[in-house]
């Protein structure tokens, strides 16, 4: 079992910065993918960013390429997202997740691939 809690979120103006975090439990961080997803309110949740187990290899929706970056320290437990350049249809509640499989499948990009989640925190980007 992993247990996940995610910080960092906020309120910013358009063209502005945050960095989550996501601090994981579990002897198994390092071994697992990890991914954030984001859900805005009345849509669906979808994927942003994932890392596999050693940070070697990451994938990002076409959205969000060349503004955002994953990262991951699993001496820390803990996987990143920096936004930079955040624009206000970047609002939403942003979820970390892990995928038991520490290489990407393919699928990385599918919540179903996902074993655990966090409670997500909350992005707003003023414009």
């Amino acid at each position: 079992q992993v247990h996940m809690g995610e910080s960092g979120g906020g309120l910013v103006q358009a063209g502005g910065s945050l960095r989550l975090s996501c601090a994981a439990s579990g002897r198994t961080f390092s071994t697992y993918t990890m991914g954030w997803f984001r859900q805005a309110p009345g849509k669906e949740r979808e994927f942003v960013a994932a890392i596999n187990w050693s940070g070697a290899s990451t994938y990002y929706v076409d959205s969000v390429k060349g503004r955002f970056t994953i990262s991951r320290d699993n001496a820390k437990d803990t996987v990143y997202l920096q936004m930079n350049s955040l624009k206000p249809e970047d609002t939403a509640v942003y979820y970390c997740a892990a995928n038991r499989r520490p290489y990407f499948s393919g699928r990385q990009y599918d919540p179903y691939e996902y074993d655990y989640w966090g409670q997500g925190t909350q992005v707003t980007v003023s414009s």
